[in-house]
């Protein structure tokens, strides 16, 4: 049998895997300095009233029972109050560590076994998420109508930051993948149209996804967990390898027969449809199976559609693993030694 991190590979590679992939099971999400030392992310629990700046300037908190933390944006706590003048009010961190700050975070890389599973750094938010995070969402769409020009300048400097993150990353960690996050759209469209995606975005992405693959990352993860359909090919030419987090709503089976020899599609199954108060063994095996049928072992990778490992209610991402070691039992003729063998011990990221 081949280990988690080989079947991944092979999904990956458009290859033979012997099975489905359950989740995140192949790969292993690491942090680098700026995440651990200088802006880690906001611990879920934080209140709005515990919200403290990042290291950006940007109030984020994280109530019990969300998906995720997410910035503040009233008037005490909008960064950018004017996107024409953005340069007055936004500070660029710095990214130099020490030896030891990087060595402490390459311990972490060397302790996981990389024969059953990738090493991805993790790195977020993402250009789009950076500039509403800053500016506020509304604000950041309004510009690209009246304030075009001060908006790229904007994403330049956003670009020269990660790029600088990324010299760090390849030549301290020198990680397999890396997991890249920015949503895009929301469950049944993306926020902007494809013209204006391509105008502000694309092409910072092609340099920085560009970078990582000359300097020695095999593997793009891009997370969106939203409705992006109509931008799959711009993530092709992005040099995304594996869009995570891709809704149901995306019509999956015909992204998969339509682009499955260049991405791959990982996801399916939306926090909604599975993870809320009340939620059941018997509809988490039913979704499951239901994303399974629909899309199949080829280019995919049935997955829950948030940016890593867990759910928002206690148990929920574990079901969902039961469920696919099930099938995988069932029609690929794994036990469950076999599966657990091939793979590190399940861990819940969130």
């Amino acid at each position: 049998m081949l280990t988690a991190r080989e079947n991944m590979i092979q999904v990956i590679e458009h290859g033979t895997p012997d099975r489905l992939v359950n989740q995140y099971e192949g790969l292993s999400l690491l942090f680098h300095p700026f995440m651990m030392f200088s802006s880690p992310l906001v611990q879920k629990g934080t209140s709005i009233e515990q919200a403290i700046p990042n290291a950006w300037g940007v109030y984020n908190a994280f109530p019990e029972n969300t998906p995720g933390g997410f910035p503040l944006h009233d008037d005490a706590h909008l960064l950018v109050k004017d996107i024409d003048h953005w340069q007055d009010y936004v500070k660029v961190p710095s990214l130099k560590f020490t030896d030891e700050q990087w060595g402490i975070c390459k311990e972490m890389y060397d302790a996981v076994d990389g024969e059953k599973s990738m090493k991805a750094t993790f790195v977020a938010p993402g250009l789009f998420e950076q500039c509403h995070h800053m500016c506020k969402i509304e604000n950041t769409m309004m510009a690209m109508y009246e304030s075009p020009d001060e908006l790229k300048d904007m994403i330049k400097m956003l670009v020269d930051f990660e790029l600088e993150l990324a010299e760090g990353i390849c030549t301290h960690l020198k990680p397999e993948a890396i997991f890249h996050h920015d949503d895009w759209g929301s469950q049944k469209s993306t926020f902007m149209s494809v013209d204006m995606f391509e105008e502000f975005y694309v092409e910072p992405y092609k340099e920085i996804y560009g970078y990582y693959h000359d300097h020695g990352v095999k593997y793009v993860f891009h997370h969106s967990d939203s409705y992006a359909a109509t931008f799959v090919p711009d993530m092709i030419e992005m040099g995304i390898d594996v869009w995570q987090g891709c809704f149901s709503t995306n019509n999956l089976p015909e992204l998969i027969k339509k682009y499955g020899d260049k991405i791959t599609f990982m996801g399916g199954i939306e926090n909604h449809l599975v993870d809320y108060d009340g939620w059941t063994k018997e509809n988490c095996e039913e979704v499951v199976r239901k994303t399974i049928e629909e899309c199949g072992d080829k280019a995919f990778i049935p997955c829950i559609a948030q940016g890593g490992p867990g759910s928002v209610f206690p148990g929920v991402y574990q079901e969902l693993w039961g469920d696919i070691d099930k099938i995988n039992i069932e029609k690929y003729g794994c036990t469950q030694e076999e599966l657990d063998g091939a793979r590190l011990p399940i861990n819940v990221m969130f």
